[in-house]
């Protein structure tokens, strides 16, 4: 028990970190390029583990709590990026302009927006590694089997037909459809369907079925009941790897929107949410099995943290846009009771957030 306890924390620890250092890497880099002096990278928070001293006196670090990371400005009051008043008003005009806080506002908004855009290059950078690697499935979206006793076969699909849409959404291959269905837990889908010369439309409800996430947990997951006809791999240049990779974390990231969506209109349990411990396990899981498995784990998180980032919630990424994007259009800050106001709230549903996920990890481990 101790060993597999060690293997899961030294596991969370590896995929976190890589995660985290990217995000804030992405922060760190634009803030270098628009000429702001950095005094603090960490990956952790908390005491000091073990650091160094780069030649322009940047400390990188990794601290205790290996909860996060944050890039400390000069002129930071904290890791949080809260403005050090007092020391800024001692400083030079010139010790003022390598401050965030007194960059042009396109600027500060680039500089928060890099953490998340890194979050999702790492993780188009993944899918093109793989579709290199393996070569890109070239199934044509046709039907090769239906399944008996299945929500298609109750709909008449049948083998050879091709389907074109789902809803709203074109399908371009066979694995576009478990995507575009994966939202739909006992709601009907409509499809444009080709069969021979004609083409008509149909509405199918997917069933829920549970099945096995390769890893070994229990997951549900929507089923119209279809096979494809047949699977091919196809070797591709890195130009249509990497056009196809942006699509699938587009899609990733969409189809997560839909599910948050859900679960706050009530459509969806929130029971599939996943706190530190929850994703710990996932981290032991994916690195037990094999390297392409911890990657894509690593895919999958980092697109999510990139996406969960652009929320407009102060604290967040998303909510210092939010605010840059109210100053552009009033010409001036919002007043400091209303950001102050707003951090708090934002603390509160945070707060709330990861103590919610920290139940539910706890409500399925025991």
């Amino acid at each position: 028990m101790l060993g597999h306890f060690a293997h899961t924390l030294w596991s969370f620890f590896i995929i976190l970190s890589v995660i985290v250092f990217i995000h804030e890497f992405g922060h760190y880099l634009i803030a270098k390029l628009c000429g702001v002096k950095i005094e603090s990278f960490s990956i952790g928070f908390g005491k000091e583990l073990i650091g160094f001293n780069d030649t322009s006196g940047t400390r990188w670090k990794i601290s205790l709590l290996p909860l996060g990371g944050y890039v400390k400005m000069f002129g930071d009051a904290s890791s949080a990026s809260t403005i050090d008043a007092e020391a800024i008003e001692r400083m030079s005009p010139s010790e003022r302009a390598l401050t965030f806080h007194f960059k042009s506002l396109p600027k500060k908004a680039a500089i928060v927006a890099a953490g998340p855009c890194a979050n999702f290059i790492l993780t188009i950078a993944v899918f093109t590694y793989f579709i290199m690697t393996t070569g890109l499935p070239s199934a044509d979206p046709i039907v090769g089997a239906v399944m008996p006793d299945s929500p298609a076969q109750a709909a008449g699909l049948v083998a050879g037909d091709r389907i074109l849409q789902i809803n709203e959404d074109k399908v371009s291959s066979f694995n576009d459809i478990p995507y575009l269905i994966s939202t739909n837990l006992g709601t009907p889908v409509t499809l444009l369907v080709a069969r021979a010369d004609k083409e008509f439309t149909m509405t199918i409800t997917p069933k829920e079925v549970e099945d096995d996430d390769g890893l070994g947990n229990k997951i549900k997951h929507p089923l119209i009941g279809i096979k494809s006809a047949e699977i091919k791999y196809q070797d591709v240049g890195l130009v249509r790897a990497l056009g196809e990779s942006v699509r699938r974390t587009y899609m990733l990231c969409a189809s997560t929107l839909k599910v948050v969506g859900q679960m706050i209109t009530g459509k969806r349990g929130a029971s599939d949410l996943k706190g530190p411990i929850g994703i710990a396990q996932l981290s032991g899981q994916a690195t037990d099995k094999d390297f392409h498995t911890a990657l894509w784990l690593i895919a999958m998180l980092s697109a999510n943290l990139g996406l969960v980032n652009l929320f407009p919630i102060p604290l967040l990424d998303g909510g210092h846009l939010a605010y840059y994007a109210a100053e552009a259009l009033n010409g001036r800050p919002l007043a400091k009771k209303v950001q102050e106001y707003g951090f708090r709230v934002g603390f509160v549903i945070l707060f709330g957030l990861m103590a919610f996920t920290l139940v539910n990890d706890l409500s399925k481990l025991f």
